[in-house]
Parts: C-alpha cells; structure tokens; sequence
C-alpha cells in the first residue's frame, strides 16, 4: 500500500478552532499526536467584556445620531425658511437650541427668511467628534482594538 504525500509543505497543516474568540492556531499535522486538536484559547470563558462593549458602544452611536439627525432637521428647515410659529417647527427649535447655543455667534447670521445655521452644522460635527472620543475611550478602557 503506498503512502500519499502532500505536494508542498503547507498542505501538511491542520487548523484548529474552538469558538468565536479563541485564537486560531496552525501546527504541522506530525505536532498533534493520534490526530487529536489541541485547544490553544487564550480568552477566558467566563470574563468577556466584548459584548458590554458592544452594547455601550451602540448606545452611545444609537443617541449621538438622533442629535445628529434632529439637528440636521433644524438645518434643513431653517435653509428653507419655515415657518418659526408653527408648533412642530416651533418645538425642534426649542429642543435643539441648547445644543446649538454653544456655536451661535461664530459666524454672522443674516437677517431674514433661508439662513443658513452654520450654529447646527458646528453642533453636528462636535457631536459627531465627541461620540467618536467616548467610543475610542470605551474600547480602550476595555482593551478592544478593533474600530467603528
């Protein structure tokens, strides 16, 4: 009977994997003895952060991006001229004001109807850099080296 012989040396490998966040390792095929896997994990079982940070860095996306989007809605409104006493309009103002209060003044704001709110563009962008800050902050807390 005649034995077959991988081609190339790499053939000759087998890949042993356990579970999603255990290490994947490659031995030669002659280094597991009986044919028999070896477990190399070096997460422990019991202590994963990996979900609560997952879950921590959802939130924080998930409330920074309603800001983000409302204040574009309060952007696109007053670009477009509407109507300040209507109560719907009235109402995201008044929400979105404390956010924007902080950039008014930067930049000269024409008088009259299609202004453009470079206040609500600055809020965006600094929400924005601030959600990305506390989500680098949390992972790196945590040890979590993978980005958004």
């Amino acid at each position: 009977m005649a034995e077959t012989r991988p081609e190339h040396e790499h053939d000759r490998t087998q890949r042993v994997e356990r579970e999603r966040y255990e290490r994947v390792v490659e031995r030669p095929a002659s280094a597991a003895p009986g044919g028999t896997n070896v477990n190399a994990s070096t997460a422990p079982a019991t202590t994963d952060a990996r979900p609560m940070v997952w879950s921590v860095t959802r939130v924080v996306v998930l409330l920074f991006t309603v800001l983000e989007v409302i204040l574009l809605l309060r952007f696109v409104l007053k670009l477009a001229g509407a109507n300040a006493n209507q109560p719907l309009v009235a109402g995201l103002y008044r929400v979105t004001e404390p956010l924007v209060r902080p950039f008014q003044g930067i930049f000269p704001e024409p008088p009259g109807p299609g202004v453009v709110d470079l206040a609500a563009l600055l809020a965006v962008v600094f929400l924005f850099l601030i959600a990305a800050l506390i989500v680098a902050l949390v992972r790196a807390i945590t040890g979590e080296r993978r980005l958004v």
